[in-house]
């Protein structure tokens, strides 16, 4: 008769239990609006089951708790989001996610592969200038609304979705590729950033997005200048950025898509990358650039920049002229 009781008073309980099933992609990411409240004063507590590995401990936060790949964040409406990014075969399975003294959420993760979230991308694209990136997606979901969000401060914002459409951003979906493109208008600083592109999925008392990752850098060109040096011979290249004396500075060649950043990995001091030496002046604001011996394959338009903020890089576009013979 105990048993039977306690077994009732639990059936009741379960009321506030929201049962979820989702599906992800394995390189992916998946976000998951539980369609519960937050409560920000309630401490939030995430297990993964049946072993019970405890992956965030009953902690406590206003609107964003993080612990490795997994976190528990309230949006904007003030429901409780599920993110787990680069998702693997060992994700799969069932997880616990309590908020204390409210409510409890059961979630059933399945992670299958595709090629579709392998790989993060990484966008560079001059400020003022319009950016383009596609999305892949799985086959299984074609006909899935499209859907863009954009990582902050203890946030995730929609950016684009069905419902909620901002200027400057246009999503074309070209169904036969599986792929969807995005373009962003006259970009600004603030638009760099993590950009989480995929699908929404609507389930009976829960939604989730099925996502992958686009990093977005935003380059601030200052100026332009020209050197011209001889094959065989030395030249030394300065790159001035007052503004940004102690700022990490590079340089790379542009007509090679910047593919190679040379850098001196130290401030302050004499270092040796490739064929060229670095020094990264930070009382001067300034990167030294010293070429030990000029070859006709240097020639070409340059990069040289400082890393302003995480996805927000300033640079001066040099021309170098390599030409035959001694000077």
């Amino acid at each position: 008769m105990k048993i039977l009781l306690i077994f009732f008073t639990f059936s009741l309980i379960s009321g506030a239990v929201r049962c979820v099933s989702v599906t992800g992609y394995s390189g992916g990411s998946l976000l998951v609006d539980s369609q519960k409240t937050w409560f920000s004063n309630s401490a939030k507590y995430m297990a993964k089951l049946p072993e019970w590995r405890t992956i965030i401990n009953y902690k406590k936060h206003d609107k964003w708790i993080n612990e490795g790949r997994f976190t528990l964040f309230k949006n904007n409406e003030g429901k409780l989001m599920i993110y787990i990014r680069e998702l693997n075969q060992h994700d799969a399975g069932r997880y616990w996610i309590r908020v204390v003294g409210q409510q409890y959420i059961d979630m059933t993760l399945k992670v299958e592969e595709d090629s579709c979230c392998k790989v993060s991308k990484r966008v560079m694209v001059n400020i003022g200038e319009t950016a383009t990136f596609s999305c892949e997606y799985s086959q299984n979901h074609i006909n899935d609304p499209k859907i863009i969000f954009k990582e902050g401060k203890d946030s995730i914002e929609t950016i684009y979705s069905t419902w909620n459409k901002k200027q400057r951003f246009r999503v074309s979906d070209d169904k036969q590729k599986n792929i969807f493109n995005v373009t962003i208008s006259a970009v600004t600083p603030d638009d760099g950033g993590v950009y989480l592109c995929g699908v929404w999925i609507k389930g009976q008392s829960y939604s989730y997005s099925i996502i992958k990752t686009v990093h977005l850098h935003i380059m601030i060109k200052v100026g332009v200048s020209r050197a011209t040096g001889h094959s065989g011979g030395r030249m030394m290249i300065k790159c001035e950025h007052p503004q940004h004396k102690i700022k990490p500075k590079y340089m790379c060649k542009e007509s090679d898509g910047c593919s190679e950043r040379k850098n001196p990995g130290v401030q302050d001091e004499w270092m040796e990358n490739g064929d060229v030496s670095l020094y990264d002046d930070t009382r001067a604001g300034v990167l030294m650039v010293f070429f030990r011996e000029l070859k006709a394959a240097d020639a070409g338009t340059y990069r040289c920049g400082v890393n302003v903020s995480h996805y927000t890089e300033s640079f001066t576009e040099l021309q170098l002229d390599v030409r035959d013979g001694e000077m």
